[in-house]
């Protein structure tokens, strides 16, 4: 517990000390990415670039608020974009990410991710679990959900205006935050920090330790000051206040809970609380919905799976407490990056539909949509999960690059039958370029001869590849900043695009849908390069040749270097695989040998591709509630994990060489 409206306890001012320096130290991030150039943006020039700056002083002068303080709270919820009128995943709308979820509902239609048919556990020991449940849809709509009608009722601005005019939203969330300060008994000061109270709560929470966890970012951003060119080309800036120190006792007056009580293995930066996934029997001898296990002891923790919900957070906090559905660690939410944790990290979660990575990872499902693109998630949650990562990635020791935090998109289909079934959030619309700037490892050109490797790298905002298959209002995607980047079988842009056999063992074409991954690459990935034509870059991919374009004004990819694999010599082709089992050999008595499947696809000789870590061959044996039958079998084989399509796979070490990528 992290404090109460009675006053917090000398253990809490503790950890209100280690959060707020946390938080400070998250914030040093914050000058370059407020201070992003236009170009850097993508962000489409304006003829009146002060427009919004403009509505953000006036709105301070008319609603009696510091234009640091609307500033800094617009920031932390869009980064003072207005994302075209679009709602949030949340139903927030505009720079001041203004609530009204039955409107948002309303014009979406049932987002989707892949076609179901994964089997989350991807355990061959045991029979498929694939829930036929979906998400509920949550009807309820909490304060927090419906904050533009209260901004409707204070400013006299029609709703529809709130949620269209950046302006008109700007004096809307000033008149939310004048209103929130009256409630407390406190004066429309012009000193910013006699504002932490009204902050704490325009966050919508309704327990203390979010609510300051969100008030403390927001003056972290006061504190830091920057500026940023903003989707409609509006240029924003804060002055620094480095000396700030804002009223936080003013949070013992806002009338909130303290938080649920409960273990939770989070960093003091965010707010966390415990709602428990059942480890429970039910039905002939099944259970759920995770099981028990003894990391990082008995397997180290290699991976974090970063997931979107597809559903609001209370539905799917509901289905994480259902013995018969499947689990994950982590949910985050999006209005205000509040965290629930429901498996610890020593145990095994279902979430990834590979075992052996299930073994291996800890899953984070983020509140949102994939198949929306104009279901934009907040700044508020990226922090939140970029803070979370961080302090899992130091505590396990797991690298902070794209073949340790994936997205369920790359993780590996198990078995050549599994790979069509996989999912594939979040999908291209997360943007892991911004997600690693907050994670402290901006990705980034790197020294070194050129033309081994490149990192693929769009500008997100600028990067706007057309998408079929989304669902809001019936239409084709809308245009919208994406980390994703297509791939054709030449260097042009009418050429087709690569196919992918795993998805389509008859041959089929690869599409434009949005959840078909099998020609595109994402932000972060690294390949191995095969050719260059003009302003087209080809890499190796799925066992082919596969070419994008990387114009050197604009480009889509930028020099990477590391070590490559390629087939040993007097080789052809070589398998891949999903996952890295041990051979026969080191299976005991009384565990049933899993088989070593490959994909269906080859590494051809004379092919690369980049070198991830090398690996033991492991098997966890856990069929069966009662623990005592598990175990953990690990082989003499090794394997390397690369970078093979857009999913990561796995080769035999002993197939193999391994080199430097420019050799």
């Amino acid at each position: 517990m992290r404090g109460s409206p009675t006053g917090p306890s000398p253990t809490a001012r503790h950890r209100r000390a280690r959060r707020a320096a946390g938080a400070a130290a998250s914030a040093a991030l914050l000058l370059p990415l407020l201070g992003a150039a236009p170009s850097d943006s993508g962000a489409r020039e304006s003829t009146s670039s002060a427009r919004l700056q403009n509505a953000f002083a006036d709105a301070a002068s008319t609603y009696g608020v510091p234009q640091s303080v609307l500033l800094a709270v617009s920031y932390l919820q869009s980064r003072w974009d207005a994302h075209g009128g679009a709602p949030s995943v949340s139903g927030g709308y505009g720079p001041m990410h203004l609530t009204d979820a039955r409107t948002a509902i309303a014009r979406t239609v049932a987002p989707h991710h892949s076609d179901g048919t994964e089997d989350p556990r991807g355990d061959d020991s045991r029979a498929a679990l694939v829930p036929d449940t979906e998400v509920p849809a949550d009807n309820r709509f909490p304060a927090r959900l419906r904050t533009l009608t209260r901004a409707a009722e204070l400013s006299g601005i029609p709703a529809e205006r709130l949620r269209t005019d950046a302006a008109a939203n700007v004096a809307g969330g000033a008149a939310l935050l004048a209103a929130a300060q009256k409630k407390l008994g406190a004066p429309l000061s012009d000193d910013a920090a006699d504002w932490y109270g009204a902050v704490a709560r325009y966050s919508g929470a309704d327990d203390t330790a979010t609510a300051a966890t969100y008030a403390d970012d927001v003056f972290d951003v006061i504190r830091r000051g920057g500026a940023r060119t903003t989707d409609e080309g509006q240029r924003v800036a804060l002055a620094a206040h480095p000396q700030l120190r804002p009223a936080a006792a003013q949070l013992k007056r806002a009338g909130l809970r303290a938080p649920v009580a409960g273990a939770t293995e989070c960093p003091a930066t965010v707010s966390c609380e415990w709602i428990p996934a059942p480890y429970k029997e039910f039905g002939d001898g099944d259970y759920g919905n995770h099981d028990l296990g003894d990391r990082p002891k008995s397997q180290s923790i290699e991976y974090i799976v970063v997931h979107d919900t597809e559903g609001a957070w209370e539905g799917v906090l509901n289905m994480v407490q259902d013995p018969t559905y499947v689990s994950w660690q982590y949910t985050l939410r999006s209005t205000d990056g509040h965290i629930a944790q429901h498996v610890k990290a020593k145990d095994v979660a279902w979430h990834a539909g590979n075992w052996y990575v299930n073994a291996k990872s800890i899953g984070l499902e983020h509140e949102g949509f994939l198949a929306a693109p104009d279901s934009w998630y907040t700044e508020a949650m990226y922090r939140s999960s970029a803070r979370l990562v961080k302090y899992l990635a130091e505590k396990y020791g797991i690298p902070l690059d794209r073949q340790h935090i994936l997205g369920h998109d790359t993780v590996p289909g198990p078995t050549a039958s599994a790979v069509p079934g996989m999912h594939t959030d979040p999908g291209p619309y997360w943007d892991w370029r911004h997600y690693f700037a907050l994670l402290g490892k901006p990705l980034r050109a790197e020294p070194g001869p050129a033309g081994g490797l490149v990192t693929v790298l769009p500008v997100f905002d600028a990067n706007r590849p057309e998408f079929t298959g989304c669902v809001t209002k019936g239409k084709p995607c809308a245009a919208h900043g994406s980390s994703a980047v297509r791939l054709h079988t030449e260097p042009r842009g009418s050429a087709p695009l690569v196919k992918d056999i795993g998805l389509r063992p008859a041959g089929g074409d690869s599409t434009t849908d949005v959840n078909d991954i099998g020609s595109r690459v994402s932000t972060g990935q690294r390949y191995a390069v095969a050719g260059r034509d003009g302003d087209w870059t080809a890499i190796w991919y799925l066992g082919q040749k596969a070419w994008f374009k990387n114009p050197e004004k604009q480009p889509t990819a930028v020099n990477a270097t590391g070590s490559v694999v390629t087939p040993k010599a007097g080789l052809t082709e070589i398998p891949v695989y999903g996952r890295a089992y041990p051979e026969k050999e080191a299976y005991p008595a009384g565990v049933p040998v899993q088989a070593v499947s490959p994909l269906p696809y080859k590494l051809l000789a004379g092919q690369r591709y980049a070198a991830g870590d090398k690996v033991p061959g492991e098997y966890f044996y856990a069929p069966t509630f009662d623990t005592k039958p598990h175990r953990v079998v690990r082989g003499s084989d090794m394997y390397y994990e690369i970078q093979f399509g857009h999913r990561v796979a796995f080769v035999r070490a002993t197939d193999v060489r391994v080199m430097p990528s420019k050799s």
